[in-house]
């Protein structure tokens, strides 16, 4: 007895069928991931380079943007309202090999205060299959009709920004994070004193005998790192560099790879490093650094009876 254990055709025909089902659901998911506030999965659906052409509505030019500054942009307003619904229907796509094209209609509702805006249309895209997975490349809205008022975007703004959306924090806790590695690297003390709260706090459990494990108080931070600027040479800190994010938007461990020449010694100190950050307000409140000390003894000339 004979198997046939598969067909070219049916096959094709199956990929194809599978890929039109990913860039639809990938469509009907903008909709449902925007009225649910889920902006870092709905970042994840987006090409590092996507351009938005929102002209038909705004008469602005259409903009190619990451998808970070996208989703800021709709955090920074969608949370404010009481309400949206984007409600989609007649979705199409079209697979072309590794590029996709797609259109649904919408109808976006938006509450607030009682006040109400709806814009009714069709949105188009385009998308790029890279590594098995799809992606936006091209997103258009075309306006049909609208119904209410654009002044709801005031209110909702607002709103916005006196509660920031976890995505918004979280953005916030790393550029925080980022300001002081990069300071640190550019040797800006401006940037890495400017990073600390009035209550900062930085442990440093594994720091050799003789220096300090728990530093309190921005102007104590700031003595500490004073002659970062005089005791090194070019330093790297940002090469590697890995976030986790937890729970809490505000807290944040980073994994970063630190190599800084050290001048007294004349030695390169390669260091690993593990760093629990909490930032409130875009200003480091507690900074738990965790490092092999060993490597910093031989950097710094400890073994060889150099000073602390």
């Amino acid at each position: 007895m004979a198997f046939v254990l598969s067909t070219p055709g049916l096959a094709g025909a199956s990929d194809a069928a599978t890929d039109e089902a990913a860039v639809k659901t990938i469509v009907e998911s903008v909709a449902t991931l925007a009225d649910t506030r889920n902006f870092e999965a709905l970042e994840k659906l987006y090409a590092d380079e996507t351009t938005i052409d929102y002209s038909s509505l705004n008469g602005a030019p259409a903009e190619i943007r990451s998808p970070q500054a996208l989703m800021t942009e709709w955090a920074s307003v969608l949370p404010g309202f009481d309400r949206t619904r984007h409600d989609l229907s007649n979705v199409e796509a079209d697979i072309d090999g590794n590029r996709a094209t797609a259109t649904a209609s919408v109808s976006a509702g938006h509450w607030i205060d009682g006040a109400y805006w709806r814009v009714d249309g069709r949105y188009e895209y385009r998308l790029a299959k890279e590594a098995g997975e799809w992606a936006i490349t091209y997103m258009a809205l075309l306006v049909e009709d609208e119904t209410g008022s654009r002044d709801v975007f005031g209110p909702a703004m607002e709103a916005a920004a006196a509660a920031p959306a976890s995505y918004i924090l979280r953005q916030q806790t790393k550029q925080t994070v980022l300001n002081f590695l990069t300071g640190l690297e550019d040797k800006d003390m401006a940037r890495v004193n400017g990073v600390w709260a009035d209550d900062a706090v930085q442990e440093m459990p594994y720091t050799p005998a003789g220096f300090p494990n728990r530093v309190v108080g921005r102007e104590a931070l700031i003595a500490l790192y004073a002659e970062w600027p005089r005791n090194t040479g070019e330093a790297s800190f940002t090469d590697g560099l890995r976030f986790y994010p937890s729970t809490d938007p505000r807290i944040v461990f980073a994994e970063f790879t630190g190599s800084v020449e050290v001048i007294p010694t004349g030695r390169l100190y390669n260091q690993r490093y593990g760093g629990l950050f909490h930032v409130d307000g875009g200003k480091i409140t507690l900074y738990r650094e965790y490092f092999d000390p060993r490597a910093f003894a031989e950097a710094f000339g400890l073994d060889d009876g150099g000073a602390p």
